[in-house]
């Protein structure tokens, strides 16, 4: 199996922003949205050994985060704007701490924060902090079960940084430019 965790330090936790400013009024959502269509998609299928925890920390009902677990996911089409009505529509439901609420087949929306994301994602594999400054993935030997931990278009937040290095995660870099 395959973990993803990416945080969205603006991405708006509420589900009402418009599905056509994705880019801004909805916190820099394209980037998470872009993330789901790239873990999932394949030529003419999708994978189903991936689950992705995406991490809303904007807006006033922060943290939420939205959930893709491929062995279920149906309805996910490659166009940003049908992934992000999907985000949208998880968000919307109401959701109280400790539980997980199924908005369609495979996409489900917690009251989890990055903390508890990494705390629940510890149990089950190795993380693999994807940084400029890691080793290249070429020469990288992945661990039986990665949990691969990135930011959206900032770092990780110097607080989220040692919470994850006190995982002891291996790093790693996906090429030599940024």
């Amino acid at each position: 199996m395959r973990y993803f965790v990416i945080t969205g330090h603006k991405a708006v936790s509420t589900g009402d922003f418009k599905l056509d400013d994705i880019a801004g009024g909805a916190g820099r959502l394209d980037i998470l949205v872009r993330c789901v269509n790239s873990a999932f998609f394949l030529s003419h299928n999708l994978r189903k050994d991936v689950e992705i925890y995406l991490v809303m920390e904007g807006g006033d009902d922060a943290p939420k985060t939205v959930i893709f677990k491929g062995a279920d996911l149906r309805y996910l089409n490659p166009d940003e704007r049908s992934t992000a009505s999907l985000i949208r529509n998880a968000l919307i439901k109401p959701v109280s701490e400790g539980e997980e609420v199924r908005s369609s087949p495979g996409v489900y929306v917690t009251r989890m924060s990055f903390y508890d994301v990494l705390s629940k994602l510890s149990q089950v594999g190795s993380f693999v902090y994807l940084k400029e400054d890691g080793v290249d993935c070429r020469e990288y030997d992945f661990p039986e079960n990665p949990v691969f931990v990135l930011g959206d278009n900032h770092d990780l937040t110097d607080e989220e940084e040692q919470a994850l290095l006190s995982y002891s995660p291996d790093k790693i870099c996906i090429g030599p430019h940024s």
